[in-house]
């Protein structure tokens, strides 16, 4: 089963985002379970979380369609100790909020060292940070998000990722979304079938298939290697629309969170129908 949705809005609160992803016609979505650009946030009340719940149930998502974004202040290689402690208590929260919610997943960026430490002290910083937080929290497991490399943003290397994992003490609750703009910026050609075969061969041998619990899908403005994040439309970029079509064929991305975060939310629905098509499966409520 191919789960397919977009980055919805939160608004007034989180009760709110699944009937918005149902109306698009998804049968994934990614939310903030907080404003993505404050250090703390409130814990939603029982009733928010409760009637969250209740839309989850009443519209057919499951956790395991549901891939939550953490904010995007949290660096968790941060050089600067006011920043990386901030960052440490915001990702627990985040931990925290996702069990609230009954959902078992937190999306987030590994990280940057802002060219102020190498990359990997940065590295070993951020699985440091991760286990920190995973050991004060429990039952969500954190989903390291490749970067585009852009400035001093790490995990834009898949051996980056796989670094940090192999640091990481509790491997059942860690795990990789591809965003595949991000993987094409950073040097992943995923353009003809051959340049395909080949990434996903060297992520299985350098992170490992049983990781990949997402994707963010997005074609990309900026061509292979760039190292410039850049989103584009579905087909509308230079991966294009054959890449698509491979990965709704491809069983690997069965029964996991593909979220649209293209540039355009009122051609959401369209993406989603036109995925769904190259998967030859129907939308929901079909």
């Amino acid at each position: 089963m191919k789960y397919i949705g977009a980055h919805v809005s939160a608004s007034p609160d989180v009760s709110a985002a699944p009937a918005e992803a149902a109306a698009l016609g998804a049968t994934a979505f990614a939310l903030f379970t907080a404003p993505e650009n404050r250090w703390r946030a409130p814990a939603p009340t029982e009733d928010v979380c409760a009637r969250f719940r209740e839309e989850c149930a009443r519209l057919g998502f499951s956790a395991a369609q549901i891939l939550p974004h953490a904010g995007f202040l949290i660096n968790l290689g941060s050089p600067d100790k006011r920043k990386l402690a901030l960052s440490r208590l915001a990702f627990t929260d985040e931990l925290n909020r996702c069990a609230m919610l009954g959902l078992t997943m937190i999306n987030f960026h590994p990280g940057a060292s802002l060219k102020a430490m190498d990359d990997e002290a940065c590295l070993s910083q951020i699985a440091e940070s991760i286990n920190i937080c995973l050991d004060k929290t429990s039952g969500v497991k954190a989903v390291i998000e490749n970067t585009a490399g852009q400035g001093s943003n790490l995990g834009w290397d898949f051996s980056q990722i796989a670094y940090i994992i192999d640091r990481i003490e509790d491997k059942s609750r860690v795990g990789v979304c591809v965003d595949t703009c991000h993987a094409f910026a950073a040097g992943y050609d995923f353009s003809t079938p051959e340049a395909y075969q080949r990434s996903w061969e060297i992520f299985d041998s350098t992170i490992g298939r049983e990781y990949l619990c997402g994707m963010h899908l997005n074609d990309a403005a900026r061509g292979v290697g760039s190292r410039i994040d850049r989103h584009a439309s579905i087909g509308a970029g230079n991966i294009g629309h054959e890449f698509f079509r491979r990965i709704m064929a491809d069983p690997r991305t069965d029964g996991i969170p593909l979220i649209l975060e293209t540039p355009d939310p009122g051609l959401w629905s369209q993406e989603i129908r036109t995925l769904y098509g190259y998967s030859a499966r129907p939308t929901a409520g079909q």
